[in-house]
């Protein structure tokens, strides 16, 4: 089993900058990837960036350039630098792990709004 908990959303203008926090606790051991997804309402939930234990990073084309993935093991947190927010990134934003030879872990969520 592995816990996840987000901190770091709130409330910010179109063109700032907020820092996403997931903290694992559990069977940190297991855990490979490491990743971010985000949700509207009503939407299906999306693909922000993950990051692999060996460092390897995959983002979504949306944010590309604007946002930037970043893990410490030693940790066991993932992070999520975003600069440049626009109101469309306006979320619901999901930590995520997959634990080897058990799934997918998820976070409760963290409210990003953005204000244009």
């Amino acid at each position: 089993q592995v816990q996840l908990v987000e901190s770091g959303g709130g409330l910010v203008q179109d063109g700032g900058s907020l820092r996403l926090s997931c903290a694992a606790s559990g069977s940190t051991f297991r855990i490979d990837t490491m990743g971010w997804y985000r949700q509207v309402s009503g939407k299906q939930r999306e693909l922000v960036a993950d990051i692999t234990s060996g460092g390897s990073i995959n983002y979504a084309d949306s944010v590309q350039g604007r946002f930037s993935i970043s893990r410490d093991n030693a940790k066991n947190t993932v992070y999520l630098r975003m600069s440049s927010l626009r109101p469309e990134d306006t979320a619901v934003y999901y930590c995520t792990a997959r634990v080897t030879r058990d799934g997918v872990y998820w976070g409760q969520g963290t409210q990003v709004n953005v204000s244009s």
